[in-house]
């Protein structure tokens, strides 16, 4: 009877994860629309799932409720910030969205502190990497037999692999977290590890086929990341050195980067705005500044021509829905002041995460770090980091919460 329990738990975390991740249902349910395309679609069933996943997630979390303390006492700032965007309510633009959105980022956050509380990181890579082993197959199948939900076809006929998602991008930034996940695990595995690498390398190759260049860019850069965190494990008289010599050399080359941008955008398919990028920031830098401490409430600009939003759309000639930047997306919503919050918490998970890895020996300690890595730079151009409901917030949650238990023990 335990294994049964054992292996059904295992499965809700595993279909939480993929339903977290974005894929498969909407894609399915808006009839392969696109991420920018305005359909109608009954959503009543995503929200009968996401209903059972906050159900079961809260009674697992009361099950083991002296863990559940344990580490809930752990995110202070964490919490803070959960419960800024829940209160934003009271100066919200519109106070119903933030009542829904709000009360998804709490449910979504209790399952990443589940996640935390439950299984260690090398079970949390395991579990992620069925995720994406499955996300992966279906990629390939929506895309070769159901090309009208896996291809996304561009204004300029071109077309491009969306796999289970809604959009490339989405794809994309998916298949760097996969590729970590399935990196780490090989690189520390010798059983098996073929399989491991198998799956690096058919994230990679959905990556290039998403044609994402900004999440190509984010996983060479959260690679290199990954060894250079192996070097805040040796001796000092080495590492010190060697860390001087990499900031120097990054020095460098961010200077170059600087001085080439319209080179260095164009080797990753993008012009110099970004894909317009660029011209809509300072429309919302000017928004963030009408609503500069508390912003527009949790969720509450975005109401296309009805809401605050329109300004932008307007004045930009198309019409986004969020600004392709995670931290204007937090001013937004939650002022300097959730932005502040955010940042400082951040940085102390950061400081925890390299305390935690030059603790450690195993590579399944540096998945903290990396995921850190990864959110500092999609948040540059995309708009996912206080998102409810999202896998990419749950894992921070997560890594969060188990960066801050004792530190693993040096074998």
């Amino acid at each position: 009877m335990r294994k049964i329990l054992l292996f059904a738990e295992h499965a809700f975390t595993i279909s939480t994860l993929l339903i977290y991740s974005g894929a498969i249902f909407v894609v399915i349910l808006s009839g392969g629309a696109g991420q920018g395309d305005q359909v109608e679609y009954d959503s009543s069933l995503i929200r009968i799932v996401y209903s059972l996943i906050y159900a079961v997630t809260l009674v697992l979390l009361v099950l083991r409720w002296k863990k559940t303390l344990y580490f809930f006492n752990k995110g202070f700032l964490l919490y803070f910030l959960i419960l800024l965007s829940a209160i934003s309510i009271l100066w919200s633009f519109e106070p119903s969205t933030t009542l829904k959105n709000s009360f998804s980022l709490i449910n979504s956050s209790l399952f990443g502190l589940y996640f935390a509380s439950r299984y260690t990181l090398k079970q949390q890579l395991h579990l992620l990497a069925w995720n994406f082993g499955i996300i992966i197959i279906l990629s390939f199948v929506f895309a070769i037999a159901l090309p009208k939900y896996g291809i996304q076809s561009d204004l300029t006929g071109g077309a491009k692999w969306r796999g289970v998602f809604t959009h490339k991008n989405g794809l994309g930034a998916r298949m760097v977290t996969s590729s970590m996940v399935f990196f780490i695990l090989a690189y520390q595995t010798k059983k098996r590890s073929w399989l491991l690498w198998g799956g690096f390398s058919l994230s990679i190759l959905l990556l290039l086929l998403s044609a994402s260049g900004s999440s190509l860019l984010n996983l060479l850069i959260t690679i290199l990341a990954f060894f250079a965190f192996q070097i805040w494990r040796w001796p000092y008289q080495f590492m010190i050195p060697t860390l001087i010599m990499i900031a120097t050399i990054s020095q460098s080359l961010y200077f170059w980067v600087s001085n080439n941008p319209d080179l260095v955008f164009s080797s990753i398919g993008k012009d110099a705005t970004l894909t317009g990028r660029t011209e809509l920031w300072p429309l919302v830098i000017d928004m963030i500044w009408k609503h500069p401490w508390l912003g527009y409430g949790y969720g509450g600009f975005w109401q296309g021509w009805n809401g605050e939003s329109a300004y932008i759309w307007l004045v930009a000639g198309w019409t986004p829905n969020h600004p392709h930047n995670g931290y204007l997306a937090l001013c937004l919503d939650l002022g300097l002041l959730g932005l502040g919050v955010f940042f400082l918490g951040f940085w102390r998970n950061y400081l925890q995460g390299f305390a935690w890895v030059r603790s450690s020996k195993t590579a399944y300690d540096v998945w903290p770090l990396i995921h850190m890595t990864f959110i500092a730079l999609s948040s540059l151009t995309e708009s996912n980091l206080l998102e409810s409901n999202s896998l990419t917030w749950m894992l921070y949650v997560a890594v969060s919460l188990s960066v801050r238990m004792k530190l693993p023990i040096q074998v």
